[in-house]
Order: C-alpha cells, then sequence, then structure tokens
C-alpha cells in the first residue's frame, strides 16, 4: 500500500448525482449498433455475468441495471436459507458447506437490502436467527465454529469459541436501521456497534468498512458523524487507503490489507452519500473510480483484491464484485452504458 502523508479532511462533497440512464444492448434495436455499444462497461459486465455467475448474481444483475422483478432475486436466494432462519450452502463464497453462518446471513440482507425486501416477515425471521446464535454480548461472531466441518478460506478465522466482531455485526446493524426494522435482537447489538465503532483503532480496513457500514444508518447522526470524522483520520494517518492508484509503490499491499488487497477511496465510500465520503477530496475520489473503471478486465468482469485459494469461490466472488463496481460507479453518475 502506498505509504500516503495524513492531511486534514476536506470539506462534506455535494450531494449524489442521479443514476443515468443505461441503455439495453439486448434491445433488438440495438443489434446492429456500433461496435463501441456492445463494448459498454455494462455490456461486457452482463457477458461476464451470464457466462460465470450463479443463478442468484444473474437475477440480482437483472434486477440492478435491467429493470427486472425482484421475485426471482428472492427466489433465488432462498435456495440458500434453512429451516433455523440462516443462509449457508456458500452463500459467502469463502464459506462452504451447508450450515448457517452470520457470514452468509449478513449478506442475504444484502440482497434483500439490494431488492427492497428487507423487512416484515423476512426480517423478523432473520432477527430469530440471530438471536440464537449472539455472543453473551448480544453480538455476532463471523463464524460459528460448532458449524464448520466444511472448507473455509485462509483468511477465515475458526476457533473454538469466537467473540463477537463488528466485521459482521455492524453491516447487519446498519442494513437493519436503515430498513427501520425494530427488534429487541438490535438494542444490545447496537449499543455493541457504538462501542466498537468508537474505540475502534484501526489496522484492518474492512473494520473500518463495517463500522461505516452501522455510522451511515445510526439514528444518532451528531454522534455517527465524529465517530465517523475519526475513523477517517486514523485511515489516512495509518496509510489505510492507496490516496494514488499511479503513485510508485502503490501496487504493494499494506499491513493493514487482507493478502493481495489494496483499499482506495471508492472501497470506504462506495456511496457518495456515505459519511466516509467526506474523508477525501474531489480530486483523490476521483482518481479512485477512475482507477475502479479502469480495472475492468478483458472478460467483463472486475478482479477480486485478494488472493485466490479455490477456483470456485474466486468465480463466484468475482460476480458479486463486479456487481458492486458498477453500483459504485454508477451511484456516482459515471457512464456505464
Amino acid at each position: 500500500m502506498a505509504e500516503t502523508g495524513a492531511s486534514p479532511l476536506p470539506a462534506t462533497p455535494p450531494p449524489a448525482t442521479p443514476h443515468p440512464a443505461i441503455p439495453d444492448p439486448s434491445d433488438a434495436r440495438l443489434r446492429d449498433a456500433r461496435p463501441s455499444d456492445s463494448r459498454s462497461p455494462l455490456a461486457r459486465a452482463e457477458r461476464f455475468v451470464w457466462l460465470t455467475a450463479r443463478v442468484l448474481e444473474q437475477r440480482l444483475f437483472a434486477y440492478l441495471f435491467r429493470g427486472g422483478d425482484p421475485d426471482p432475486v428472492e427466489t433465488a436466494l432462498d435456495a440458500y436459507r434453512n429451516a433455523d432462519g440462516g443462509y449457508g450452502h456458500a452463500l459467502e463464497p469463502d464459506v462452504r458447506g451447508p450450515v448457517s453462518q452470520p457470514l452468509h446471513t449478513a449478506h442475504a440482507l444484502r440482497v434483500l437490502d439490494a431488492v427492497g425486501r428487507c423487512g416484515g416477515q423476512r426480517a423478523e425471521r432473520v432477527c430469530r436467527y440471530l438471536t440464537s446464535v449472539s455472543t453473551p454480548d448480544g453480538a455476532l461472531p463471523v463464524l460459528r465454529a460448532d458449524g464448520v466441518g466444511h472448507p473455509v478460506a485462509p483468511h477465515v478465522r475458526v476457533v473454538a469459541d469466537p467473540p463477537a466482531e463488528l466485521l459482521v455485526t455492524g453491516p447487519v446493524v446498519g442494513l437493519l436501521h436503515r430498513n427501520e426494522v425494530w427488534h429487541a435482537w438490535l438494542f444490545r447489538a447496537t449499543d455493541f456497534c457504538w462501542r466498537a465503532a468508537e474505540s475502534l483503532e484501526p489496522s484492518d480496513p474492512y473494520e473500518v468498512e463495517a463500522a461505516v457500514a452501522f455510522l451511515d444508518t445510526a439514528v444518532d447522526r451528531p454522534r455517527a458523524q465524529a465517530a465517523a470524522e475519526r475513523l477517517g483520520r486514523l485511515v489516512r494517518e495509518r496509510h489505510l487507503v492507496v490516496l494514488d492508484p499511479d503513485a510508485p509503490g502503490a501496487d504493494r499491499a499494506g499491513s493493514g490489507c487482507a493478502p493481495g488487497g489494496r483499499h482506495f477511496p471508492h472501497d470506504y465510500a462506495g456511496d457518495p452519500r456515505s459519511l466516509a465520503r467526506a474523508w477525501f477530496t474531489d480530486e483523490e475520489m476521483a482518481r479512485s473510480l477512475d482507477f475502479l473503471a479502469a480495472r475492468q478486465d478483458d472478460d467483463g468482469g472486475w478482479p477480486v483484491g485478494r488472493r485466490h485459494w479455490a477456483p470456485a469461490p474466486a468465480l463466484e466472488e468475482r460476480a458479486r464484485v463486479t456487481i458492486a463496481a458498477l453500483r459504485t460507479l454508477g451511484a456516482y453518475g459515471r457512464p456505464l452504458g
């Protein structure tokens, strides 16, 4: 990771620009379009998704970028749901096997949120599962050891008595708050997230991302803004972000990154409405988005920013990363089609 000097936080950025209109290259009217049209970022990504992705990501892509219906997305997601209300079956590609895990369930909530279905009985069912797997302090471990009998990625820790971690609790609580879900489980889990976010001394960028996911939707906005401002200063001071992808040495992974991984402004602020957007100047964010757009591979997908450990998980993760990249670029008004 690049060694970049700390600098004061920039002023709050302007509001998000609207998502650009995206043409459908499968439309009969576009079959004879110029070659450049068929090579748009969206068209290339769509080909990659249909060639490589699971049904869930295919359906999610169709919903997000082609005006698809949310019902098929939820139907595809149901294939990963277990009788205990949690999700398994390698929904999170780095954890294989059928057993429900908090990490899988966190991803399921992200999918439900993306299609506007993160509420009602669905949320109640998930919250009952979260209650059943929480640690004594009311929060979530990343992985429950009693359900591990299948392959997991080397970077996923498996311990006999796993502690509660912000890494999974923060995003889950944040998603439930954003969807105005109220459940008894949330009270203690929210308190845990406040303590963890406000005391975090980050060395792992993924912990910071989890804190931001919580703070972005926390009800107490002044408190959330203060906590986010502190984290933003630490991210810059501790060089947990690459501010200039073209700088010498920017291809090195810093001590705070996963193997083979680097973190850029767009990783922390995937949406311009995020509190983390204020951590970076307009120039820094523009460079980061330029770098993200240029990372699209010749096959249309985006690369996974960490070391591969098995073929299937790597391919499944690439489809998810590709959809996330398109959503980030679109949220900032970058042209996709």
